[in-house]
């Protein structure tokens, strides 16, 4: 972990067990607590545009309903250095250039994702926490030298959970997550888990176990033909009726045999089927596993969340009411 000067941590611990002692519980969310929303103002109008590692440039085809969350992105800069053993490098993706997504498709809040690029590193997700503002939240990653003043610091920039990315372990490794779980759990953090269907399942234990809310990247990564045959999926099923985790909603192309992404749109209307009021969407911008000139279309990626879900109703849930109570916007 990045240090920080001793006023910082200091005046954010006062700051964190001032919000603790008003903290309230809410269900699903294993006693996670997160401020109300504020009423919403009207939702910004989508505009047509270019945006930098996606393809395209329309807007989606459906009404954005006021706060709309994009719960997993992340931000690239070389300015920052990469880990020594990283093994994805992208080309910057910058805040800046996240904002022109924002206006493309009227999405007015944001949940920054620390990739394995930066391992411990969180300085970059700290940077562009401070600058997206108010309407953000962060997820970072951590090993178990983190000190509580550091979780604390963090807290008050912005972060509500910490990644362990089974894929891609840089500076970490997945016996931490059970120690690491137990240390994030009373400021009503999750752990967010990224990885293959047979990774994941093959913790399918210790993410049992874990004492904090649990958050699936890209929906589980089920291989496809297998699809929800695939053993992790009664994992993911056991572990949705427990109450205890998440889904994102992102990636469907990740995995995907069809060009029409049909086998992803089965796996996400079964999740979506399981517990509707744990599902979020992300966009994964900008693409880090997709090559230049083989980005997607962010508005089509969007648009899919429109066909996945049974009503309108739900679909506004899962963009709007579900990522404010995960992140506690």
């Amino acid at each position: 972990m990045t240090s920080l000067p001793l006023s910082t941590l200091e005046a954010s611990r006062r700051r964190f067990v001032a919000s603790l002692g008003a903290a309230v519980s809410l269900a699903g969310l294993g006693g996670c607590a997160a401020t109300a929303a504020s009423p919403a103002a009207e939702p910004p109008k989508p505009q047509p545009m270019p945006v930098p590692h996606s393809a395209g440039s329309a807007v989606p085809r459906f009404a954005m309903p006021a706060l709309a969350c994009d719960c997993h992105h992340h931000i690239y800069d070389r300015r920052y250095p990469a880990h020594p053993s990283a093994a994805l490098l992208p080309d910057d993706a910058t805040v800046a250039g996240y904002r022109l997504l924002q206006q493309r498709l009227g999405l007015q809040r944001n949940v920054v994702v620390q990739p394995s690029t930066y391992g411990v590193d969180n300085r970059l997700l700290v940077d562009a926490l401070k600058a997206f503002g108010g309407a953000s939240r962060g997820v970072a990653v951590v090993d178990t030298s983190v000190t509580d003043a550091q979780l604390q610091a963090l807290h008050a920039a912005g972060v509500r959970g910490i990644r362990f990315n089974l894929s891609f372990l840089v500076g970490i490794t997945a016996d931490m997550m059970e120690p690491l779980g137990q240390r994030i759990a009373p400021l009503g953090w999750h752990m967010q888990v990224n990885g293959t269907a047979d990774k994941l399942l093959a913790a399918g234990d210790t993410l049992g176990r874990l004492a904090c809310p649990l958050v699936f990247d890209h929906m589980g990564q089920l291989p496809q033909p297998q699809g929800l045959k695939h053993p992790a999926f009664a994992l993911y099923a056991g572990l949705l009726d427990s109450g205890r985790a998440w889904f994102k909603l992102s990636g469907a192309y990740i995995t995907s045999q069809k060009p029409d992404l049909s086998d992803s749109g089965t796996v996400a209307r079964a999740l979506m089927g399981l517990a509707p009021e744990r599902m979020v969407w992300g966009s994964d911008w900008p693409h880090p596993t997709k090559k230049a000139g083989d980005k997607p279309d962010d508005a089509a990626m969007l648009n899919l969340l429109d066909d996945w879900a049974p009503t309108a109703a739900v679909r506004d849930r899962i963009l709007v009411d579900n990522p404010a109570r995960l992140y506690g916007f």
